[in-house]
């Protein structure tokens, strides 16, 4: 399969999902992170989920990043150059849905890329060595670029991996683990 017919299977298959099911397998993939050698760090990047795109619900790792005392960072998009921009997760910020769906901040304290250590990234596919396929406008690789070269990058997945994708690009940064709901990837 190529990339746009992946990202079509992926997207039917998580169309399939009732809320009962992400909601587990959601608990599920949190309960699989805590075991994970990640948490002697201070700055955690997470996805806010789009729940009309049935994502995994990052609200449980949310919950354990705050009960650890952890510094969240959330982002907002920018369609215009395909950047995120990074901020401190607050009890003031002020979320609302943009015209994707995607919950962001609407102001609040800039974070900078290299400052993260940890990104839990929002995939549409993973392979068995690590790479992914998102939605296709390159946010997260772009933002990928910017961050620490030893920052963690964890997927996280309601399915297991695909094949090894024939179709990578100079540009595509791989995962370090995918995390599902069953198993957790470990990629070197």
């Amino acid at each position: 399969m190529n990339k746009k017919a992946l990202r079509q299977h992926y997207k039917m298959l998580r169309t399939g999902l009732d809320a009962s099911t992400i909601e587990s397998n959601s608990l599920a993939i949190a309960n699989r992170i805590l075991t994970l050698p990640l948490w002697d760090f201070s700055f955690y990047h997470i996805f806010l989920s789009i729940e009309e795109q049935r994502e995994v619900d990052t609200d449980f790792i949310l919950h354990i990043l705050q009960g650890k005392d952890k510094n969240v960072v959330i982002s907002k998009s920018d369609f215009t150059t395909n950047q995120l921009s990074n901020y401190l997760l607050t009890d003031n910020t002020r979320l609302i849905k943009n015209e994707y769906n995607i919950p962001e901040p609407v102001d609040g304290i800039p974070i900078a890329s290299d400052q993260i250590e940890v990104v839990f990234i929002p995939l549409l596919a993973f392979d068995t060595v690590g790479n992914r396929i998102g939605y296709g406008k390159g946010f997260y690789d772009r933002f990928l670029a910017k961050c620490n070269e030893k920052v963690i990058k964890v997927g996280l997945s309601f399915f297991e991996s695909a094949p090894e994708f024939s179709f990578v690009e100079s540009t595509d940064i791989k995962l370090d683990y995918c995390v599902t709901p069953n198993k957790t990837y470990v990629f070197e």
